[in-house]
């Protein structure tokens, strides 16, 4: 790899971090928004996107600027590709939190209501998967990877047990059915990122070993 390759990678690592860290302030102020009936700060979550969505742009224009200007090959390749990927990934990540931003608006305006799951612990396995799925990038980990994609079933059971509990929240209350439906979109939002990490995490394992392993057998 040229010196000048190599700077122009660890540049783009630095800007895909930064980008890491942005979407998951994003939606921890969202989940805080949530917890704490803070429309305000369920606000400021969606006037933040903007800045996600340019920072996307710019992770994209410098993917395409490597390839342009330097045409890497072997896992300098498959970094670069990767890297695309994985920048559609955190935007989505992004768009999500203010998907949760904007039921936490919601539930601020009306009544006060129990939340009758942990969302606040889910957010936490997701965020780790996030991290490490990023970590395993920059660190060329595969078995990070690995472990990040064994990990999603755990937050997929969590969405599960959320919806039954749910669901039947609503038969006993039926009076709070739209605030219930709104913690429902939350959970399956908080499982989307998940997915999201798991989609890191595989294109992660694409980079370094060259196996594409979305879609696998289980």
């Amino acid at each position: 790899m040229s010196l000048h390759l190599q700077r122009e990678i660890e540049r783009l690592k630095t800007h895909l971090l930064t980008l890491c860290a942005l979407v998951e302030e994003q939606v921890q102020t969202a989940i805080r928004a949530l917890l704490g009936r803070d429309g305000e700060l369920a606000r400021e979550v969606e006037r933040r996107d903007a800045d996600i969505d340019h920072r996307e742009i710019e992770v994209e224009e410098d993917c395409l600027k490597i390839l342009a200007l330097h045409q890497p090959v072997a896992i300098d390749l498959r970094f670069i590709i990767a890297a695309l990927k994985i920048n559609n990934d955190l935007e989505r990540i992004g768009d999500l939190a203010v998907n949760i931003a904007r039921k936490a608006g919601a539930l601020a305006a009306e009544p006060p209501l129990e939340i009758p799951f942990d969302v606040a612990g889910m957010w936490e396995k997701t965020q780790a998967m996030l991290r490490d799925s990023l970590n395993a990038l920059v660190n060329t980990d595969a078995r990070l990877a690995e472990a990040v994609c064994a990990r999603d079933d755990e937050v997929d059971r969590m969405k599960h047990d959320n919806r039954v509990g749910l669901e039947e929240r609503i038969r006993r209350d039926p009076g709070r059915v739209q605030p219930l439906l709104r913690l429902l979109a939350v959970s399956r939002n908080l499982e989307r990122i998940a997915d999201c990490a798991t989609n890191i995490a595989e294109d992660v394992i694409y980079m370094v070993e060259g196996k594409i392993v979305r879609h696998r057998e289980e």
